[in-house]
Parts: C-alpha cells; sequence; structure tokens
C-alpha cells in the first residue's frame, strides 16, 4: 500500500449528510367515453407519458386497467426532498392533468411516503 493510500485512509473521510428522498404517489381512476379500441385509449393517454414522463422528478405508468376500453388507472411518483415539496408537485401535475387529459377522473388516491 503506497504512503499516500495509507495517509488518507487514516485521516478518515468527512461524514456526508444523508439525504432521505421522499416520494409522493398519485394514482388516478379515469372514466372513459367513447373508446372503440385500445388504439384510441392509448391515444386519450399520450399526454401521461410524453409530457409528465419526462419529468425529472416523476415517474409515470398505467397501474391497472389495461385492457379495459371504458376505464383507466395511472399512477404518478413524485421525489422530492420534502413531503410539502411533493404535495405541491402533486397537486400541480393532478390540475395539469385534468386540463389535458380527455377523460373523467373518477377517484385520486394520493400517498406521501
Amino acid at each position: 500500500m503506497s504512503e499516500a493510500l495509507r495517509k488518507l485512509l487514516n485521516q478518515g473521510t468527512p461524514q456526508q449528510p444523508v439525504i432521505t428522498p421522499h416520494v409522493g404517489i398519485l394514482t388516478l381512476h379515469f372514466q372513459l367515453y367513447a373508446c372503440e379500441d385500445l388504439k384510441a385509449k392509448r391515444k386519450a393517454f399520450t399526454a401521461m407519458k410524453a409530457v409528465w414522463g419526462k419529468e425529472p422528478d416523476l415517474a409515470v405508468a398505467e397501474t391497472a386497467d389495461q385492457d379495459a376500453l371504458d376505464c383507466a388507472t395511472w399512477t404518478i411518483a413524485a421525489l422530492g426532498e420534502s413531503s410539502q415539496q411533493i404535495s405541491q408537485r402533486l397537486d400541480q401535475v393532478e390540475k395539469a392533468i385534468q386540463e389535458r387529459v380527455d377523460a373523467a377522473i373518477l377517484d385520486v388516491h394520493r400517498e406521501i411516503l
């Protein structure tokens, strides 16, 4: 072992602050009308992946009802430094989804971990 490495090991490393990210989960259950096939259903939710799927603090996925033509369930997971920050972010995302997605929201479930 080199002398320089021995000195570094003896010095120890400064304690790095522990960062615990918070996670928020927003699950939206949608009612769809006039979807004749799965292609039309996926087209109705194009914005979900195209807009919010590219955000660095969000993950977006269709989590249930994939084969149903009259409903859809999508989940958005958000990472942040605090529960308050995540709540605000999920509020913002939910409002934007209501404005951009052409489907009625039947149920909203939110959880902060």
